[in-house]
């Protein structure tokens, strides 16, 4: 009959433990989520208060700002245009992603329930808020959330596209701005309306609805790509925001070229035009210009070869003409003794 084997009663204890451990030790390689913590939740305008925080990106650079109209589940519903931006701060994480900093203690621009916000400046977007009460500022509720469908982000953003020699001339600079939404809601998502904004320096970003066709599904997800576009000749840094039902779910920076090929166009004017109305008033002066007589255009000569010249026939062999060396006998009409006729007598020289 065979035996069975039985474990040890100690190791049943030690089994039980292990698994414990690895069940909480989640997934190898596991990202840590940013955390925000304020040395006190509630403090007077005028004072300050240290903001510290851990599980951010290393050497990555943030912002500290005080934020109304908004909470840690919600985050800051009206965006950066809520926050007491002038008062901000920024710091740099370590190696190991913390990061201490003293904040100033100002009122946002709306009322409370306000948030100390801390969001990445470049690189992936990344964000936590901590409850702050601020003393003696106006406290209103936030708008109910709309039931139903809710989008949340789920990828970073990115700006796709580049520009091109129209660009650089000051045609206005356009991208794709692309991100990855879910409903996290209980109902579907139908032709959501976003509002794209963007916002040049401390301005406040101008927002334009734009409507994405489809249907995302609760639990589902979508990749939404929308158009944005800026004035012609605009250059800089620029921030692209993204915003569904009232709350900011993305904010991208685009940086801008300067168009160079418009100042090298004034450039060239700058130097052409004015060459060429100086040379145009010179011919117009020039022939303007009165001529004096003496002065006065000749024709041009006309080269002549010499003419080949005729011979001439001697003088005394010329007609009607006697010759000046005939014998005077010649003229009487003599004839020399033993001839027929008369005979020249030409003396010699």
């Amino acid at each position: 009959m065979p035996t069975a084997v039985r474990l040890p009663y100690p190791s049943l204890p030690v089994l039980l433990a292990l698994l414990l451990v690895l069940a909480g030790a989640g997934p190898v390689g596991a990202v840590e989520r940013p955390v925000v913590e304020l040395s006190t939740s509630q403090a007077g305008t005028g004072g300050s208060l240290t903001v510290s925080g851990s599980g951010w990106r290393p050497r990555a650079l943030l912002t500290l700002l005080v934020c109304g109209q908004a909470e840690p589940e919600r985050g800051v519903t009206g965006g950066t245009n809520s926050c007491a931006n002038a008062d901000g701060r920024t710091v740099t994480t370590g190696a190991d992603g913390r990061f201490r900093r003293e904040l100033p203690v100002v009122e946002p621009p709306v009322p409370c329930p306000c948030v100390v916000h801390v969001a990445t400046v470049t690189g992936a977007a990344a964000e936590a808020d901590a409850a702050l009460q601020v003393a003696g500022h106006a406290v209103e509720p936030l708008p109910a959330e709309a039931a139903g469908g809710r989008l949340s982000l789920l990828t970073d953003t990115r700006l796709r596209g580049s520009g091109g020699l129209l660009t650089w001339f000051g045609s206005p600079p356009a991208r794709t701005l692309v991100v990855t939404v879910g409903n996290v809601g209980t109902s579907p998502v139908r032709n959501p309306v976003f509002q794209v904004g963007t916002s040049h320096g401390v301005f406040a970003p101008e927002w334009q609805d734009q409507r994405w066709r489809g249907t995302i599904r609760p639990g589902g997800k979508a990749r939404i790509e929308l158009p944005v576009e800026l004035g012609a000749g605009a250059h800089g840094d620029y921030t692209v925001s993204l915003k569904y039902g009232g709350k900011v779910l993305a904010e991208h920076p685009w940086g801008v070229g300067r168009p160079w090929g418009v100042t090298l166009f004034w450039a060239l004017v700058l130097l052409v035009v004015p060459a060429a109305l100086f040379r145009a008033g010179l011919a117009v002066i020039d022939h303007l210009r009165p001529r004096r007589p003496g002065h006065a255009a000749r024709p041009a000569r006309r080269l002549r070869l010499p003419a080949p010249r005729r011979a001439t026939a001697t003088p005394w062999f010329a007609p009607d003409a006697d010759p000046p060396e005939v014998d005077q006998d010649m003229r009487k009409g003599r004839r020399t003794p033993g001839g027929d006729g008369p005979r020249l007598r030409v003396r010699r020289r």
